[in-house]
């Protein structure tokens, strides 16, 4: 389980053990009857001490087996064990020291008052108008992160999870590539280009068998299914990616969405990740984004059951979130319901970035909502359900890899009734029991992100 303490601010989650928990093994058909494995070893960390083992061993009533361990039964087939590489996670120290917090914050205050003070003189004004907007908004937020937080790393230095001293990793990493995998949005505007297939002869979903290589025009026209109880390896341009157990997936761009309602499912969850405009991202040719008429493109009505979540993550720009809570929603006739609070910490407890920083902040906002319908259908549906608390804290250490979000699945999963069906849009990863839409959907499921260890004979 990903929850490692719940409180009435929030949650503390461990992604890391997530991940770890989706069932990532793969029968291992190179397995000789007698237990022995061919070396498919990755890297080791037998000497290293993962970052999830209070989670993964607090849950378990007996032995399990250790991370990345080639799980074998005499005279069976063996099975392997792929791990996310826990460096990823390994976040020991905030990225920007801090000052004395009191100290800024009063600083903070002084600064603000003062920039009202300029902006009645009809003086120049140092900030703009959205900065302005930044700064309010933050001091209403303040002290529901700031008290919120504290209790949840108090919780989570009690237990051992997180520790105030962390050391340093005790074996050496292998090197990680700046890049890993194909370019999967080039791919799907490559895919473009390709000859339209007709409707009578699309298939609505690819069922993975045992194959690994998948055709690109078949990946990309259709959902793609793992139904089994295991996880899966394809092959995309070369590029080895590992599908859980119990998930779905399409890989396209937003031009491309046809699939997904061919796919004929309605979502009680979904769960929107936008690349939303901003400097950086137009400064850089690294990442696309998208306007927000394109975002309201989206056909989350025909996606959704009735009374089905909404849940958008939105950056710290006011602009994003005004534009989600008073255009987005009601054009997809979603209505609000509450804020929640991404909140980053070290290892060691401590914001990535001071609370009060001008520049980044040490938390990103999610925007909840449910889709309104009729009446009835909406109070049956919402029998025997807690309703969404105006505002929570998910509070995690980040994975280092860009927008790497923490997993909903648990922290969601109380304000929902049990086997319901959850999309994803805009995802870089697959989740079991999920479907993943995106033009990076496979991204962080490169084999390269995760470890195996070699059994020992």
């Amino acid at each position: 389980m990903s929850v490692v303490h719940r409180l009435t601010a929030g949650w503390l989650v461990d992604h890391l053990s997530f991940i770890n928990q989706c069932g990532y093994e793969i029968c291992d058909s190179f397995a000789y009857p007698d237990g022995i494995t061919l070396d498919t070893s990755v890297t080791s960390t037998r000497d290293c001490h993962s970052a999830s083992t209070f989670a993964a061993t607090s849950s378990s009533d007996g032995p399990i087996p250790g991370t990345g361990d080639v799980i074998e039964t005499e005279g069976k087939p063996a099975k392997t064990r792929y791990v996310f590489r826990e460096e990823f996670f390994n976040v020991s120290k905030p990225h920007i020291a801090a000052a004395p917090e009191e100290q800024l914050w009063q600083g903070l205050i002084c600064f603000f008052h003062c920039l009202l003070f300029v902006q009645k003189r009809k003086r120049k004004c140092v900030l703009n108008q959205g900065e302005l907007d930044a700064l309010q908004y933050h001091s209403k937020v303040r002290k529901l992160i700031r008290e919120g937080t504290l209790h949840l790393v108090q919780e989570g230095l009690r237990s051992g999870f997180l520790h105030r001293t962390i050391a340093e990793p005790s074996c050496r990493k292998n090197a990680v590539p700046g890049h890993i995998g194909c370019g999967l949005a080039e791919l799907c505007e490559m895919a473009k280009q390709l000859p339209a297939v007709n409707e009578s002869d699309r298939q609505a979903v690819h069922v993975l068998d045992d194959e690994t290589s998948i055709p690109e025009q078949d990946l990309l026209s259709c959902v793609t299914e793992n139904s089994s109880n295991g996880a899966k390896i394809v092959e995309l341009m070369g590029q080895k990616y590992l599908v859980p157990p119990k998930s779905s997936f399409l890989l396209s761009d937003i031009s491309c969405l046809q699939p997904l309602l061919n796919y004929k499912k309605k979502y009680d969850v979904i769960v929107i990740d936008p690349p939303w405009e901003n400097k950086s991202v137009k400064r850089s040719s690294r990442y696309s984004y998208l306007s927000s008429w394109q975002i309201k493109q989206i056909p989350v009505p025909a996606l959704a059951a009735p009374n089905c979540l909404v849940v958008t993550w939105v950056t710290n720009r006011q602009k994003h979130l005004h534009f989600v809570k008073d255009e987005l929603y009601p054009h997809w006739s979603v209505k609000t319901l509450a804020e929640w609070h991404w909140v980053k910490i070290t290892g060691a407890g401590e914001f990535v970035f001071p609370l009060d920083s001008l520049h980044k902040k040490p938390y990103e906002v999610l925007v909840l909502g449910r889709v309104q319908g009729d009446v009835k259908q909406t109070l049956r549906k919402s029998e025997d359900v807690l309703p969404i608390p105006e505002h929570k804290l998910i509070v995690s250490i980040p994975c280092s890899l860009h927008s790497h979000k923490p997993p909903l699945t648990g922290v969601l999963a109380e304000f929902l009734k049990p086997d319901v069906e959850c999309l994803e849009l805009f995802a870089r990863s697959l989740q079991p029991g999920w479907t993943s839409w995106g033009n990076e959907v496979l991204k962080f499921q490169h084999i390269d992100y995760f470890t195996v260890l070699q059994n020992e004979s």
